[in-house]
């Protein structure tokens, strides 16, 4: 297949050869990403960039530009008529960069080759400020999990400090927080009836930064503690996480306004949640599946290969997990895809020149949590709680696994499908009538089909923690639930005689968690012949709930004091135990 032929017809261009070669002499929205340029709805980029081309506009993408040499990657394709869009990707950049002991990594798997060193120490904030260097007339739009999780004055573990709103701090114009599709077709909308991007001071999900809160009347407005009460008072921090937890888990939200300087930092409520027609919409785009031609003679993208024959069939967790920036993203509330959409992109993904008839992947967030909501939608709109089923399953939380299972068995009857694994991690909370009162046959028959017909040798689940006052201040269930997991999956595993292992993640360091609480973690899985491969030293991330625990000292919501292994040797002591059967004892770099 020749790449040139195949860009004409079906890529978005990211050279200014690509462009002419589609008659354009300038592009209404540039958009700017740490990532690699894949066209696949896994990555957040292209997402954004084909909604804009289904609203019939011209964009074009920048991956990876230099920001090391003379800028010619931020000046190649000019000045976009409407806005340059920046993204740092798919990942926080500091995650993607740094280990928990702030150890550099080797490798980026957003990269062909997995090769390091090809976007800046936040993105974000680099981008941006040589756009307005360089074309200081043109507005910049923030967007992705980077940006998003920073919308508010944020603690930045890297820094060991507290950071103003991302929007302060590089320089844009406005910022797109959560999941992106419906403001960026708001705002091309708007813009497209000759509105300032200025004057766009009302679109939902959206962060401004104005010396006052522009005048409305549609939402009710909450003021913040300021950024600088914030620095001083670790309360005050305390207070406003809170706060902007309990807004981000309610379906009608109100406006945050968080004093800084001398400005305000304006947070508008999210948009309405997103229907399934919606959502399927967006799977429906003409993604070609693939890197970018440009990629042709380089190495392969690593996050690419994971995630290519995979197939999300929703977004967003009612999990709540207090380590997770999943529901601060894309929201508490879960937005399902019709199973006829799922099929159409399976079929797409069958037709790939490379496909041997596995889908890697039929997943979310949380893997069975599809078509899952509240059974009376108007008892939802009066909730705030940041779990739907921590510290107990919500009475009014349908979870039936029906609808799930029915669609895994009609992907394996595709043509040309062997086979469908899970890789997404599943709430086995959500099974056992122990903790979800809901749980019968249903839950019995989706254990079952996955364990017998969607587990590639090793099934994945996270317990996180054997102790009971670490997995609270994790909100997630006690580790006895596990043992019931284990013993039911290796009793279907041994009915149907397939030789199966099940594969427990943990965290080390979590607030909360002691190295005596270590110990006993070590021990219990020893005992149960276990011998831990996934182990994942605790990093604070921006606008959780744990890493508001690793910086106060105390659980925000209770206002009870936590423990907190803060330097790197405790940390180190606590995720050595982890490995008492390997002869090295330094993992600490993992």
């Amino acid at each position: 297949m020749n790449p040139n032929n195949l860009f004409n017809k079906n890529w978005l261009p990211t050279s200014r050869k690509e462009m002419e070669s589609l008659g354009w002499d300038e592009a209404d929205v540039i958009l700017f990403s740490g990532d690699a340029y894949v066209d696949h709805p896994s990555f957040g980029t292209a997402v954004i960039a084909r909604v804009i081309e289904k609203e019939g506009f011209r964009v074009a993408v920048v991956p990876q530009p230099n920001w090391r040499d003379d800028l010619r990657d931020f000046r190649k394709l000019g000045r976009p008529k409407l806005f340059f869009g920046v993204t740092a990707g798919n990942m926080d950049s500091m995650v993607n960069h740094y280990t928990a002991a702030k150890r550099l990594r080797s490798d980026d798997a957003y990269t062909p080759g997995g090769k390091a060193g090809f976007r800046p120490d936040y993105p974000s904030i680099v981008y941006t400020r040589i756009l307005k260097k360089l074309f200081p007339d043109v507005p910049v739009l923030l967007g992705g999990i980077e940006a998003s999780m920073r919308r508010l004055a944020h603690y930045d573990y890297w820094k060991d400090s507290v950071d103003t709103s991302i929007l302060i701090s590089s320089g844009a114009d406005m910022l797109v927080y959560g999941m992106g599709e419906n403001p960026i077709k708001e705002i091309l909308l708007m813009l497209g009836k000759g509105v300032p991007f200025s004057e766009l001071t009302s679109v939902q999900q959206t962060v401004i930064l104005r010396e006052a809160a522009p005048a409305q009347d549609k939402w009710k407005d909450i003021t913040l503690h300021s950024y600088e009460e914030c620095v001083n008072d670790r309360k005050a921090f305390a207070g406003n996480f809170v706060a902007f937890e309990k807004e981000s888990n309610k379906i009608n939200s109100a406006r945050l306004i968080e004093p800084s300087g001398k400005m305000k930092v304006v947070v508008n409520p999210p948009f309405p949640l997103m229907t399934s027609d919606e959502a399927d919409r967006i799977y429906d785009l003409p993604f070609t599946y693939l890197p970018h031609p440009r990629y042709g003679k380089k190495e392969r993208i690593p996050a690419y290969d994971m995630i290519k024959f995979s197939v999300n069939i929703h977004r967003g967790c009612f999990g709540g997990c207090s380590f997770c920036a999943i529901a601060a993203h894309q929201g508490k509330h879960v937005v399902s895809r019709s199973a006829d959409s799922v099929l159409r992109e399976v079929r797409k993904i069958s037709e790939l020149p490379d496909f041997k008839g596995y889908i890697s992947d039929l997943g979310g967030p949380s893997a069975n949590m599809y078509r899952m909501k509240g059974e009376n939608m108007a008892l939802c709109e009066k909730c705030s709680r940041p779990s739907c089923i921590w510290p107990g399953i919500c009475r009014n939380l349908n979870t039936d696994h029906s609808e799930l299972t029915q669609l895994y068995r009609k992907v394996d009857r595709l043509p040309g499908i062997k086979k469908s694994f899970i890789g997404s991690g599943i709430r086995y909370d959500l099974l056992f009538h122990d903790s979800n009162p809901s749980a019968g046959a249903a839950e019995r028959d989706y254990l079952s089909e996955l364990v017998r017909n969607h587990v590639s040798g090793r099934l994945k689940v996270a317990p996180e923690h054997t102790v009971n006052s670490v997995t609270d201040l994790m909100r997630k269930p006690a580790f006895e639930l596990f043992r019931k997991l284990k013993i039911a999956f290796e009793a279907i595993c041994g009915k149907a005689g397939l030789r199966q292992e099940i594969v427990p993640y943990f965290i080390s360091s979590h607030p909360g968690c002691s190295e005596q609480d270590m110990k006993k973690l070590a021990g219990e899985v020893r005992d149960m012949g276990i011998r831990p491969e996934q182990v994942q030293d605790f990093t604070p991330t921006p606008m959780t709930c744990s890493t508001v625990m690793y910086y106060t000292g105390f659980d925000p919501c209770t206002g009870k004091k936590v423990f907190v292994a803060r330097d790197i040797p405790a940390k180190r002591k606590q995720k050595e135990h982890f490995f008492w059967y390997k002869p090295s004892r330094d993992h600490y770099k993992r």
